[in-house]
């Protein structure tokens, strides 16, 4: 199942690529939420992690995420890991390894939870 958030880039880290070949890279977004902005952060992995190379902090986004759960050493854990941004704005920049895409969307293609290395 598919969620969608919208806000502003306030974090961008560099791709930290693991000995098991596995990448990932993740993003800060600040979600207006009442009184209190919530501060979300989302793991881009493999081929989706070129989604975040041209895309600047304080930038209007939306990222369409899906929501992963797993138990590791008897703790369980969740990760927001996202597939898609978009930008207004955005005209130039597209992912190109999934089907064709309209400006300012960085679709691309599945990935499947073989790619994860725990």
């Amino acid at each position: 199942m598919a969620y969608e958030l919208t806000g502003k880039i306030k974090l961008i880290q560099e791709a930290k690529t693991f000995d098991s070949g596995f990448t990932k890279r993740e993003m800060v977004v600040i979600v207006e939420d009442g009184r209190y902005p919530q501060e979300i952060n989302l793991e881009f992995v493999q081929d989706k992690v070129s989604l975040l190379d041209n895309l600047q902090p304080g930038q209007e986004v939306t990222v369409t995420f899906d929501i992963r759960g797993r138990e590791y050493n008897g703790r369980y854990f969740n990760n927001l890991q996202g597939w898609k941004i978009t930008s207004p704005g955005a005209e130039s920049v597209r992912d190109t390894s999934g089907p064709s895409s309209a400006p300012g969307d960085y679709s691309g293609g599945d990935f499947d939870d073989s790619d994860i290395p725990f």
